[in-house]
């Protein structure tokens, strides 16, 4: 299921976007100011950001800005009774990958919602048969095995499954909820830092002795698998 944050400070707007997208199999959390929202999409992963511009503590255009410093990737669609041609070239040029004025149709909102989820659709490792490669990082995904350069990597199931996860999503942010939930299939503890040494792990078996690091701490985010 996609998980969309929805940041809107009008209960009825809310309630009514809300209910469309979880009628469409969507997963919304709510968030009605932008302090919150922020700390949010700081420490956990969504599919899409729906950003209203008219917050209670911040202006749409500033929070845009917040996100997207800790992360490019996660497509912002914004809504505002704006709908000047200056402020939707401005809320383009910050980081919004589009811009919705209101009042407007739900269908018009869910086929918006769609073409950004298409665009932003991860494109796994190349993928020749049953083995992902990145570089020359290999998966066999029949045989569970991997290697790197023509070297074999011994790696636990956590290690492969997690790899696996890697090379399913490079050059995007993993967040540690996010790998929890697909490796592990559970809900990721903030107290404990298992996912760290789980990665850590992984990145001494196909890191050590061979040129170029492949997974890289995004701080404050998760973990990102790419190339210098």
């Amino acid at each position: 299921m996609l998980n969309i944050c929805l940041i809107e400070d009008e209960e009825k707007v809310a309630g009514f976007i809300t209910r469309g997208l979880e009628e469409q199999g969507y997963h919304v959390v709510n968030y009605r100011d932008g302090a919150s929202a922020s700390d949010a999409v700081s420490m956990h992963r969504y599919d899409l950001i729906i950003l209203d511009l008219m917050l209670p503590d911040i202006h749409g255009f500033d929070l845009c800005r917040q996100i997207r410093k800790f992360d490019q990737q996660v497509p912002i669609l914004m809504l505002s009774a704006l709908g000047g041609l200056s402020d939707k070239v401005e809320g383009l040029q910050i980081g919004a990958d589009d811009y919705l004025v209101k009042p407007f149709h739900f269908s018009e909102l869910l086929a918006r919602i769609e073409a950004l989820l298409r665009r932003n659709r991860p494109q796994p490792a190349k993928q020749d048969g049953d083995v992902l490669t990145f570089g020359d990082l290999k998966l066999d995904l029949k045989s569970k095995t991997a290697e790197r350069a023509g070297q074999e990597i011994i790696l636990t199931s956590k290690e492969y499954g997690l790899l696996e996860l890697f090379m399913k999503h490079p050059n995007r942010t993993l967040a540690r909820d996010y790998i929890a939930e697909q490796v592990w299939g559970i809900q990721f503890d903030t107290g404990t830092n298992f996912i760290d040494v789980y990665v850590n792990y992984l990145r001494k078996k196909i890191e050590k002795d061979f040129d170029g690091k492949l997974i890289h701490t995004v701080i404050g985010m998760g973990y990102i698998l790419k190339n210098k």
